[in-house]
């Protein structure tokens, strides 16, 4: 079984898009500075200033980080394994297919239940169907191929 890889986006950004991305995050943080610098040595600082500033720099490294790729998330199917990342900032999570007791199949979610701890629940959203319908049938032949059990499930 090879390596099926699937996009949970709601929709994937060129590198043209990704390096606006960028710039814009780098420029955020330079504003987010120059309006330290100016504002510190002119006004006194109150609690506006340092919101901005944090605002501003909490932003621009999103975006940085986010236009250099570190915010993609993804399910991916390899041989004995799934890989999912759900969240733009935590890590990849990797199941072994031993270590899965069920696989619950909604029509908008899929819930994983594990053997020793707590479930993964991955929400697809309505944004595009197509690949939620694959998604949904990679998960379900992953069980079958797995001996896992599985659930189609037709309301939340």
């Amino acid at each position: 079984m090879e390596k099926r890889h699937f996009s949970l986006e709601m929709r994937e950004n060129n590198k043209l898009t990704r390096a606006f991305q960028v710039i814009f995050g780098f420029l955020c943080i330079a504003i987010a500075i120059y309006w330290l610098i100016y504002n510190f040595t002119s006004v006194q600082s109150d609690k506006t200033l340092w919101i901005t500033v944090a605002f501003l720099t909490g932003f621009g490294g999103y975006l940085i980080w986010s236009g250099l790729g570190y915010a993609y998330k993804f399910v991916e199917f390899m041989e004995n394994r799934i890989r999912i990342r759900k969240n733009s900032f935590l890590p990849a999570v990797e199941l072994k297919s031993e270590d899965i007791e069920k696989i619950e199949v909604f029509p908008l979610k899929v819930t994983i239940s594990r053997k020793s701890s707590a479930k993964i629940l991955i929400r697809f959203g309505i944004g595009n169907v197509e690949r939620i319908e694959q998604v949904k049938d990679e998960f379900t032949k992953f069980a079958s191929d797995h001996n896992i059990s599985f659930e189609l499930q037709n309301e939340m």
